[in-house]
């Protein structure tokens, strides 16, 4: 038995043992590893980063797809940045949308995925409503010919292959493409480890779309076992909506979810008092 150690944060180690290495190697973009842990089942890591796990990763996927379609109410046509595993996907598909347009970069991690992590996607990437594109999403957004109710930024942390999906040319072209009164929904790391760079995203994506919330959802495998994402869209009312309108809205696939719920809706925006301090910008309050 051997430990897989992630090292992200100065100061701070997490550890896994690995019970049996299943993949290793280098696709053109990142480094991947593979293997099953007794607890967390089948593990997933990019350069040295934890991304996904058997046990955990449903928590993420529903509350990156169903806090902005929950939100919207009437998203027909859906844009996932990243997320080559699926699992976003899946929960975009388990709405009532007509189309979802997947953009990942990187094709082996949708293949890996689907081999080593076959019920995180679940057969969403045949869905006659998926579209899958090879390419890099920054380059996606800035040519797109057509228009979205809702983008989903399914990305890894603000380093490396990720770094540009968080920069102010690619959130200006992503509200060029959302419809009137669209939604955006990207993940922002954690939150008390690096809070400037949640209050930072905060704003930069407030002068974009009008206003940005951050939202926290719990992720044992991921840093401190917290995970912070940020919706943004025109008003700070359209990202947290009446919970009686989310009851509405979520009640035809109430039964199909695990973690998300129109009272966790409310509760993830829900910060504590030293974190909501920490994001200053006036639409996140």
């Amino acid at each position: 038995m051997t430990i897989f150690q992630e090292t992200m944060y100065q100061g701070h180690a997490q550890a896994l043992t690995v019970e049996e290495t299943l993949y290793q190697g280098r696709t053109d973009y990142q480094d991947v590893l593979i293997f099953r842990n007794e607890t967390f089942g089948n593990v997933m890591a990019l350069d040295g980063v934890v991304q996904l796990t058997d046990l955990d990763n449903h928590v993420y996927h529903e509350m990156m797809a169903h806090v902005p379609l929950t939100a919207h109410g009437a998203a027909k046509d859906v844009l996932v940045i990243g997320g080559g595993d699926g699992g976003t996907l899946k929960e975009v598909l388990k709405q009532p949308v007509d189309n979802a347009v997947l953009v990942e970069i990187d094709p082996q991690v949708i293949e890996l995925s689907k081999r080593y992590f076959p019920a995180v996607s679940a057969g969403a990437f045949d869905d006659p409503r998926v579209s899958v594109r090879i390419e890099d999403g920054l380059k996606y957004v800035a040519n797109a010919d057509r228009q979205f109710d809702v983008v989903i930024i399914d990305s890894t942390d603000p380093v490396g292959p990720g770094e540009a999906l968080f920069s102010d040319a690619f959130y200006a072209n992503c509200r060029a493409l959302l419809r009137a009164g669209g939604l955006v929904v990207l993940q922002s790391g954690t939150p008390f480890f690096r809070p400037a760079d949640l209050d930072q995203i905060c704003r930069r994506l407030g002068v974009h779309f009008g206003a940005a919330k951050p939202f926290l959802a719990p992720v044992p495998t991921y840093a401190h076992g917290q995970l912070a994402l940020i919706a943004a869209g025109p008003s700070a009312a359209a990202l947290c909506p009446p919970l009686a309108t989310l009851d509405e809205r979520f009640a035809p696939i109430n039964s199909r979810l695990r973690y998300y719920s129109p009272q966790v809706h409310h509760a993830a925006f829900t910060l504590a008092p030293a974190l909501r301090k920490s994001v200053t910008a006036d639409n996140a309050q």
